[in-house]
């Protein structure tokens, strides 16, 4: 037998040994239950959205006192497990969220996590500078005069690029007029030390400065949500979110 023809009956054999084996193991199976690989089970999972009576049940200050614990959870790493997809399924045809949130644009402040919110609590508007104009307030009115929200919250940041600009008189583009609504922040302060970007003492005073005269120029040019926080319908609050530590810190 030439050594080529040994080395064919050889794999012949072992082609055929496998087979059988596969065959054997194939029959083993039949009628049993073979384990597929399961996804971990998410203990306190969130499903639910809001409905129209809890969120009639609600006040502005409980309201509040949610957002501050969820901000608590979210400061201690310890976000609510939520289910977006059973939740955006759940919310197609209505929402009541809790409150409005008018933040800044920053990438840095990830509204609904700072509060540990999911899909339905939340109307979030954002513009640089967390300033108000015609359509933010007439969205702040749809939020609460047609969909029930019992919270406006105005929340600037620490180390905010657009209140630093204000400061400094940027010129640039469509950047230009829309710092002249935060501007006027900047004079009402008053400071005897350096009114520059570089001081973070003079920064961090016009940020409140900001979010208290938003509050104001929604009182002053919002007769609905001015009438409603007057019969106690709604809280127009203020907020400053710190960057180091993620806490929302409540403005007085």
């Amino acid at each position: 037998m030439t050594k080529q023809l040994k080395i064919s009956l050889s794999f012949i054999i072992a082609l055929a040994f496998y087979a059988c084996n596969s065959e054997e193991v194939s029959s083993s199976n039949v009628g049993k239950n073979v384990p597929e690989d399961v996804s971990p089970t998410i203990t306190g999972l969130v499903e639910d959205v809001l409905t129209k009576e809890q969120q009639d049940a609600l006040s502005p200050d409980s309201v509040v006192k949610i957002l501050a614990e969820g901000n608590t959870r979210f400061i201690n790493n310890d976000l609510t497990a939520r289910d977006h997809s059973m939740q955006v399924r759940k919310s197609t045809l209505a929402q009541f969220p809790k409150a409005i949130v008018l933040s800044c644009v920053d990438s840095r402040v990830p509204v609904e996590d700072v509060f540990d919110r999911g899909i339905g609590d939340l109307f979030v508007a954002r513009v640089a500078g967390n300033f108000v104009n015609e359509d933010i307030l007439g969205s702040m009115e749809f939020a609460c005069k047609v969909s029930g929200s019992k919270l406006i919250l105005v929340m600037g940041h620490e180390h905010c690029g657009a209140v630093k600009a204000a400061i400094d008189d940027v010129k640039l583009g469509n950047i230009t007029p829309m710092l002249q609504k935060i501007k006027p922040a900047v004079e009402l302060v008053e400071y005897e030390g350096e009114r520059n970007s570089k001081n973070q003492e003079f920064v961090h005073m016009v940020s409140e400065s900001n979010v208290k005269n938003t509050i104001e120029q929604i009182r002053l040019k919002s007769p609905i949500l001015k009438e409603m926080e007057e019969n106690g319908e709604i809280k127009i609050v203020g907020a400053l979110y710190d960057m180091d530590n993620g806490k929302v810190n409540f403005v007085e």
